[in-house]
């Protein structure tokens, strides 16, 4: 069986977690990683692999999982799709997913290659349970509950504010959807708290929340990788009221999102061509194995 041809772009905490999970899979071989100093400071880990500055270093690459900052997504995604090389991102401002499925669905269609976007936990997985809720429950309210724990989104978010040095933030479930953002910051010297923390406020991540910044003096003192979801949708199944239905999971958050950009690189393969989100594609198609053995054992 010839093997799906994998490169890791961007070599952070997801990217190293990716390696993991790629290793870990039977199908998959990792053909080398993009970092932007290439090859200098190479991980001991890394030392099996090609390490370079451009995807267009490497040969034959069928999918490049984009483990980048959110905001360098599309642009990644483009040069990649052009090169005839499929993408997967875990591209998480949610009120932007739709625009960004638009652009790299022309993009994917006019060079025959596929991207799945937003595939993470959330958005990512727990779309998928949200939207089997919403089937089994059409008429009713669904509440997302995140945490408490740390969001790497929003830590890269605040890292890239304009003096802060090191940054954590953590999520904070109120209830009913709504969330509290405890940001942890160390500040670059010479910067104000008041104006960096107006700052953060005022970013795309932060301003739909109750957003609290606090000056550390170290903010890897803090740090934990651990967090969580708790879904639930209460509602109506045809005329019967009452239907309630819960999901919970407590996670590493990077180790989950890599296995499952991991899991949607195999399904970029099965896919015509075009953009997709993970409620578009068949689940089926993001495992590994026989297709009619997995129907027998999951069905």
């Amino acid at each position: 069986m010839k093997k799906i041809r994998v490169a890791i772009v961007g070599y952070g905490n997801i990217g190293k977690y990716a390696l993991q999970a790629l290793e870990a899979a039977p199908d998959m071989e990792l053909v080398g990683v993009v970092r932007r100093n290439g090859d200098a400071n190479r991980p001991a880990e890394l030392a099996p692999y090609p390490v370079v500055k451009h995807i267009g270093e490497l040969n034959d690459v069928d999918v490049a999982i984009l483990a980048t900052p959110t905001r360098s997504v599309e642009q990644y995604a483009l040069e990649c799709l052009a090169l005839g090389i499929n993408t997967v991102d875990s591209f998480d401002i949610h009120s932007k997913i739709v625009d960004l499925r638009r652009s790299l669905d022309a993009a994917a269609k006019q060079h025959g290659t596929v991207a799945i976007i937003s595939a993470g936990w959330d958005p990512g997985s727990d779309s998928i349970v949200r939207s089997l809720m919403q089937s089994l429950a059409p008429k009713g309210i669904s509440y997302t509950n995140f945490g408490p724990g740390m969001s790497m989104g929003h830590t890269v978010a605040v890292k890239a504010i304009e003096g802060v040095q090191d940054a954590l933030s953590m999520t904070i479930p109120v209830g009913t959807g709504i969330h509290r953002r405890m940001v942890y910051i160390e500040l670059k010297e010479g910067y104000k708290l008041d104006e960096v923390a107006a700052a953060i406020k005022a970013d795309p991540y932060f301003v739909n929340d109750e957003t609290h910044v606090i000056q550390v003096p170290c903010v890897d003192d803090l740090k934990d990788m651990g967090h969580g979801v708790n879904l639930t949708r209460k509602g109506v199944s045809g005329t019967t009221q009452n239907q309630l239905f819960e999901f919970n999971m407590r996670i590493n958050n990077p180790a989950l999102t890599s296995q499952v950009l991991v899991n949607v690189a195999r399904a970029t393969m099965r896919q015509q061509p075009g953009a997709y989100t993970m409620i578009e594609i068949p689940v089926i198609d993001m495992l590994h194995g026989d297709r009619e053995e997995l129907i027998a054992h999951l069905v």
